[in-house]
């Protein structure tokens, strides 16, 4: 079998994107922030990380949401540290699994969920152009919620197919979203026309025939049903094939921290 060819990054098509560094990406980022809606972009940078597999974008996304919340995975990571990494969001899907074929959309808001965390998912056919603009400039304008977009990229020209990435702001004169891409080694942080990245979560996943679209993802007020919690990766565990001994492992946790 002959060796594949190696790449050293992608140009970012230009336009539709426009590079974050560039000096028109400097000059829409100093705009949003003075607008007050690039709140929630330094708490993710902060904790920024790049997938560590090309199929890992999901996972990548979910990471840095939960660690940019600051929800304690109430695990250790490595050493004596609790930190969420992609190795760790295992209770839905198998990660042999999700790093051959990706993850799809109902299961990464699963993770998010067994993770701690309060999700909403909206696929584009649960939701119009107008409440996505609505439901990313209240995130964007906020610390205590974030948006992951599900999107294909071919309406941004870019190569590759479907791909999961945290939007880290919104600019209202321009109507652009923040793509903070976590295959940095592929493109680097882009504003997008907010229209353009609603058509590309406009799109079916071939994979299940649904819509993509996006999900907001924050802390729970209180602590969430530990039922519930047990009850929702019990189910997800069941379909991955895995033993009851290996849910309550992970769940062991959650049980320390919860009020019984």
């Amino acid at each position: 079998m002959a060796a594949m060819a190696s790449l050293y990054r992608r140009v970012l098509p230009s336009p539709p994107a426009v590079e974050f560094a560039s000096e028109e990406g400097k000059r829409l980022f100093s705009e949003a922030l003075e607008s007050g809606t690039l709140q929630g972009f330094f708490n993710l940078i902060s904790v920024f990380q790049t997938q560590s597999e090309p199929a890992f974008c999901g996972l990548a996304s979910l990471s840095v949401v939960l660690n940019a919340l600051a929800i304690d995975p109430g695990r250790q990571w490595k050493g004596p540290w609790r930190w969420f990494d992609e190795s760790m969001l295992d209770c839905c899907e198998p990660l042999d699994k999700v790093k051959a074929e990706g993850i799809t959309f109902a299961k990464l808001a699963c993770l998010a969920h067994c993770a701690g965390a309060n999700v909403r998912s909206f696929r584009a056919d649960q939701s119009t152009i107008h409440d996505f603009r609505h439901h990313l400039v209240r995130s964007a304008s906020s610390q205590d919620c974030h948006l992951i977009a599900s999107y294909h990229r071919k309406p941004f020209k870019q190569t590759g197919t479907g791909h999961f990435s945290p939007i880290g702001g919104y600019h209202a004169g321009q109507d652009m979203a923040l793509i903070l891409d976590v295959a940095r080694f592929k493109y680097p942080p882009h504003w997008v026309p907010l229209p353009l990245l609603w058509e590309a979560m406009n799109t079916t996943d071939d994979a299940t025939g649904l819509l993509r679209g996006f999900m907001l993802i924050s802390r729970h007020t209180a602590a969430p049903s530990l039922l519930y919690t047990v009850l929702l990766c019990r189910v997800a565990e069941m379909k991955a094939g895995k033993a009851w001994r290996s849910i309550a492992w992970k769940m062991y946790p959650i049980f320390l921290r919860m009020r019984v």
